[in-house]
């Protein structure tokens, strides 16, 4: 990475406030404890590369997402896993132009050379600026940062007409794909059981189960099964447990436990992105791995939250807040109670951040081949606040729990969140042009003493 473009980079990160069919979960009040580390891939013999382009991109859309001040960048009717998946679907077909394999969307494949990193920079640039027309002035200064350190020659000017090109077909298959609606009013009449938003919220993302999938037949296709009855005892258990555990006041809550349920609470996508970005590095993988995995885990993570949202808005299940204090036929109401979190103005089930983090994680297992990777996680809201876990399955777990803990939701919603996110990535992963049998070659992604290679080319 060039100075300029770190000091680019810096610019926007100064403006940004951090604020087998499933995995399987044990109640979350015995939430798995992080564990310590195993050892990490060996750096000794190979120095680190410098990030490739797909994660020098991937952490400027992070700075973008993560903006509040003087106001959020991102839009608020529109997902942040729509920019996400945009954004790598760009950088992979730019690489793929280049370097062969399936492109997500047909494309002409360059038979002369050309300079892949310069293809992915371009594509990134292009599709960020459409999507983020206000940072055009410092995208621009990136890319041409970026481009500074390329040699400038024909190979150059063929990756650059590649990426462009690349950038064009994502951001056209997407200009009609419904998330640019506007959402519209949730009107489902109140009863027990039946979500309402806590004034003065209103409901969020109610036209996100129409938005068009990247990679999914329809939203539906994995729609969990209907949630338990009220009067259940499934529901009456998993009810009882965050009453107890979610309090805000919570006795049986540990301190850990506390502390988990505040790590999780920022935008589960972006710690699955870090987590990514942290692999990668640990692994050296290229810019041609790299423009793989982002894909495949961005459009997971993307399809993951239309899919959600179509079962949220199918059952319109009532939130944890709502049912503890008023009560209903078999549970005693609890009027005063509140959550340790902030409930969200949406549905409860099926659980968000169980279904991302079981598609994060299932992703990563796939990519690096079950390998067990140790984990640093950094929190997005508790400044340099770290938990470190043995594997992607346990971040996932602790994830999920953390809404529990939080009093946001059941283990109900948790239960067929992570269903529904690992369903989901299975199906990107084995169907379509991402799927790992189609997409660039594996002559190029096998992880056999790590990928290695130079940034710039």
């Amino acid at each position: 990475m060039t100075l300029r473009r770190l000091s680019v980079l810096a610019g926007l990160l100064a403006s940004a406030v951090a604020a087998p069919s499933a995995f399987a979960q044990s109640p979350p009040a015995n939430a798995p404890a992080p564990t310590s580390p195993a050892p990490a891939p060996s750096t000794s013999a190979v120095p680190a590369p410098p990030p490739n382009a797909a994660i020098e991109w991937n952490r400027t859309l992070l700075a973008i997402v993560r903006t509040k001040i003087p106001q959020p960048l991102q839009p608020p009717t529109i997902h942040a896993t729509r920019a996400f998946a945009m954004l790598h679907l760009g950088i992979y077909d730019a690489v793929v132009a280049v370097e062969g394999g399936t492109p997500y969307l047909p494309e002409h494949i360059l038979k002369r050379s050309a300079s892949a990193t310069a293809a992915a920079d371009q594509a990134a640039h292009d599709v960020l600026v459409a999507l983020y027309p206000s940072q055009q002035a410092a995208l621009d200064s990136e890319l041409s940062a970026d481009l500074a350190g390329i040699r400038a020659d024909a190979r150059r000017a063929r990756g650059v007409q590649a990426g462009s090109a690349a950038a064009q077909a994502i951001l056209a298959n997407r200009a009609q794909d419904g998330s640019g609606v506007t959402p519209p009013l949730y009107s489902v009449p109140p009863g027990p059981g039946v979500f309402e938003p806590t004034p003065p919220a209103t409901a969020a993302f109610t036209h996100w189960a129409n938005v068009k999938p990247f990679v999914l037949v329809r939203a539906s296709q994995f729609r969990p099964p209907a949630p338990a009855p009220l009067t259940s005892s499934a529901y009456l258990q998993s009810l009882a447990q965050v009453q107890s555990l979610g309090q805000n006041t919570s006795a049986t809550r540990t301190a850990d436990q506390t502390t988990i349920a505040t790590f999780w609470s920022g935008g589960i996508w972006d710690y699955w992105n870090e987590i990514a970005q942290s692999a990668s590095l640990a692994h050296h993988d290229s810019l041609v791995q790299d423009a793989q995995l982002f894909a495949q885990l961005n459009v997971s993570l993307a399809d993951t939250v239309i899919a959600f949202y179509d079962a949220k808005y199918t059952y319109d299940v009532w939130r944890p807040q709502s049912a503890i204090r008023s009560g209903f036929p078999g549970f005693t109401a609890t009027p005063t109670w509140t959550p340790l979190g902030k409930t969200p103005a949406e549905p409860s089930y099926p659980g968000a951040h169980a279904a991302i983090s079981a598609a994060g994680a299932s992703v990563l297992s796939s990519f690096f081949h079950g390998d067990a990777q140790a984990l640093t996680v950094t929190s997005e809201v508790m400044p340099g606040t770290t938990r470190q876990f043995s594997g992607y399955a346990a971040a996932a777990n602790e994830a999920s729990a953390s809404r529990v803990f939080a009093g946001v939701h059941t283990q109900l919603d948790e239960d067929a969140g992570q269903q529904l996110g690992a369903s989901v990535a299975r199906f990107v992963l084995h169907s379509g042009s991402l799927a790992s049998r189609r997409a660039i070659g594996a002559r190029h992604i096998r992880h056999a003493g790590h990928g290695s290679g130079a940034h710039r080319r």
